[in-house]
């Protein structure tokens, strides 16, 4: 069956079924989760606040959502709407809408072209504690998947109880279709089996290698500290990057070898890689260094170590452009709300706002954010209709 297809975010939440009793109904159900949305993007963190933004914006709500005149949803009703919220019904159309978004915006005029384009999608899968909601017990680990390219989170899911990233990251990756993408995953999600699945789901992978695989980390090390005698078929390969910024000079050096191969006993494996960064501070000239490994299904041939650096470093898409923007620009990680859904929820529609906002353009999420908490209107308008670039 076809994912289901949304013109407006408000659309999306109207797809989520009511988990109430039909008896002491007096809001429509689209209607607390579209004003739950349109207080998180103007900047709302906590439960409270968000009751206090709908209460004190109620006349310029009104005829914009179709709220009675005098009859406003308290916080305590948008807090027990968050925490009743049928969490998979919510996941499932926010991620249908997000599927449907435009895709990123063209570079500027006189922005330079990227020098290795990339033929694959980049998908980064990592996790994410509401460190907010754990702080009272409430044990809140996410596990997101977020494109490299424009920064938008095609789904989420709760890690369960007792258990741990490695359990969530196949659940989510499964069903979809891989083709044509490269998952980058950081050490933990190094596993065998989460390979071999990519790789089934017609994808490829690049995992980042540390103790916790230690042969497959000594082989991949003594490969690049004693190498063989070079020949074609090892595709050995070294490239440098460099950036400045941010008080410091960032020097990269990434090599591959596809020498390994034959004997690594890893689902795929097409080359493995060394990936050196050096970091100068312009202020004082300290110099730190750390060396770090990897292990791809890229096959040596269709990819240069120029596009594989793209793709590691296309990895910190979801904490640069997702979880900081959460957390910083947001405050998930101080927003105290943990009881029943609600952190989950929250996150969840954290997610399909910022996603609708980079797909129309923002890059500063501070600024948007300003921007629509300066009118409950132009909230309302975001999630009420198709998105239009600015």
């Amino acid at each position: 069956m076809d994912a289901p297809q949304y013109r407006d975010f408000r659309a999306a939440l109207s797809a989520v079924p009511d988990p109430r009793q039909r008896r002491g109904r007096r809001y429509p159900w689209p209607l607390l989760l579209t004003l739950i949305a349109a207080a998180l993007v103007s900047g709302q963190q906590g439960m409270r606040a968000i009751g206090q933004w709908v209460a004190e914006h109620a006349a310029e709500l009104e005829p914009q959502v179709g709220l009675a005149p005098g009859r406003v949803p308290s916080a305590a009703t948008l807090r027990r709407t968050v925490r009743a919220v049928d969490l998979a019904a919510l996941e499932a159309q926010i991620a249908a809408f997000v599927a449907n978004l435009p895709p990123p915006p063209a570079p500027p005029s006189g922005t330079p072209a990227p020098s290795a384009p990339l033929p694959w999608i980049g998908l980064a899968l990592d996790g994410k504690a509401v460190r907010g909601a754990n702080r009272h017990g409430a044990a809140v680990h996410l596990v997101g998947l977020v494109r490299h390219d424009d920064g938008r989170v095609l789904g989420q899911l709760a890690v369960a109880d007792k258990s741990n990233e490695i359990t969530a990251a196949p659940r989510l990756l499964a069903g979809r279709d891989l083709r044509g993408t490269v998952t980058t995953v950081d050490a933990l999600l190094t596993q065998r089996e989460l390979a071999a699945q990519i790789r089934s789901q017609g994808g490829h992978y690049l995992m980042i290698v540390k103790a916790n695989q230690p042969e497959l980390l000594a082989a991949i090390r003594t490969l690049f500290d004693r190498p063989p005698v070079p020949i074609a078929a090892d595709a050995a390969e070294t490239v440098a990057t460099c950036d400045k910024g941010h008080g410091r000079l960032d020097l990269r050096t990434l090599e591959r070898s596809a020498a390994l191969n034959a004997y690594l006993p890893w689902p795929g494996v097409g080359q493995v890689l060394r990936r050196t960064c050096q970091r100068v501070a312009l202020t004082t000239g300290a110099i730190s260094e750390e060396v770090t490994y990897g292990v791809t299904s890229l096959p040596a041939a269709a990819v240069s170590a120029a596009q594989v650096e793209a793709l590691w470093r296309g990895h910190w898409t979801i904490e640069n452009r997702v979880h900081r923007v959460r957390d910083a620009t947001w405050g998930e990680d101080r927003c105290q709300v943990r009881g029943g859904h609600a952190p989950q929820a929250l996150a969840a529609l954290r997610n399909g706002v910022l996603s609708l906002l980079r797909a129309l353009g923002w890059t500063q999420i501070a600024d948007a954010t300003r921007h629509y908490g300066a009118s409950a209107q132009r909230a309302i308008t975001l999630l009420s209709s198709p998105p239009v670039r600015l």
